[in-house]
């Protein structure tokens, strides 16, 4: 099949007429005009009915023109999408993460993305709040934990797991062997979750809700980690804010064999048909960075 005569044929129906059809092509309407009847041949059908002022498709036509065009279409998004592929990461790249995962994951690689393209200069925006993509001019939002139903569109590029967990030294003054040991105990609330206090545990097919009692409430999640380092009390804590801390002894596990929720580590982005190559290469750089990481715990699993 040659695609120059789909080409050539859409032309023709769209403009109504051989001439108007090569004006826009380009070319002249003698081609036109042989390219579209060996069209017909090829598929033995006649699509256009041909009159001194004006050609119309068949009913034939008007199906094979609607298909032509997906085929068009298709065959401008393959090649546009090499080009992109292709293309080298330029301008400004705009990122909006959350404060605890932007700060431990997305900065270190922001940094190896601008050393690798200095082409780029990248906007990270830091926070806790769900920021509108579309009117903060915003090209990639990492999202950690659960996502919304919206109009986005999202890519799970990974896990996190949660561990309730305290400072060394308080863990040596409390026993706990079940949840409903912790209720009583120092608790710092983080006010950037939805439910900050009530906490679903699991051991195999056991499952315990516990609510917490907050002698601390914080917005966000770091000054949540330096508030438990300190000894204020338990707090539950994702896998990559603890990860340095179990290695250097400074956090505790609490009641290990009981499971909270994992979640997920998304990108979000406007909708668009197509990614700029500095979104995708950070992107890229990002999953790599995110499978690489090694285990917390039992194991890492998850994302929040």
């Amino acid at each position: 099949m040659n695609l120059n005569r789909l080409a050539y044929f859409a032309a023709v129906v769209d403009a109504g007429s051989f001439t108007r059809a090569a004006e826009r092509l380009g070319i002249t309407k003698a081609v036109v005009s042989q390219q579209v009847a060996r069209l017909e041949r090829d598929v033995g059908t006649t699509l256009l009915i041909r009159t001194t002022r004006r050609v119309h498709p068949t009913e034939a036509g008007r199906t094979f023109h609607a298909r032509c065009l997906q085929v068009l279409q298709q065959a401008e998004d393959a090649f546009d999408e090499l080009a992109q592929a292709a293309a080298e990461p330029t301008g400004t790249l705009r990122i909006a993460a959350p404060n605890d995962y932007g700060t431990s994951a997305v900065v270190p690689v922001v940094a190896a993305f601008c050393a690798r393209y200095p082409a780029c200069r990248v906007e990270l925006t830091l926070g806790d709040e769900t920021i509108d993509l579309a009117s903060g001019g915003m090209d990639v939002a990492i999202r950690v934990g659960w996502l919304a139903d919206s109009s986005l569109q999202a890519r799970r590029i990974g896990t996190f797991r949660q561990f309730m967990v305290c400072g060394a030294e308080l863990a040596g003054r409390f026993t706990a062997s079940e949840p409903q040991d912790l209720a009583g105990l120092p608790f710092v609330a983080n006010l950037a979750l939805r439910e900050p206090l009530l906490w679903q545990f699991s051991r195999g097919d056991e499952h315990e809700a516990v609510r917490m009692q907050a002698t601390i409430a914080i917005d966000a999640t770091p000054a949540v980690l330096t508030a438990v380092r300190a000894g204020a009390g338990l707090s539950v804590l994702p896998d990559f804010l603890v990860r340095d801390e179990f290695a250097a002894g400074r956090l505790v596990h609490i009641l290990p064999e009981w499971q909270l929720p994992s979640g997920g580590i998304y990108t979000v982005y406007p909708a668009a048909r197509f990614r700029p190559p500095k979104v995708m290469r950070f992107v890229e750089m990002l999953v790599a960075a995110e499978q690489t990481e090694g285990p917390v715990g039992e194991g890492r699993e998850g994302a929040r």
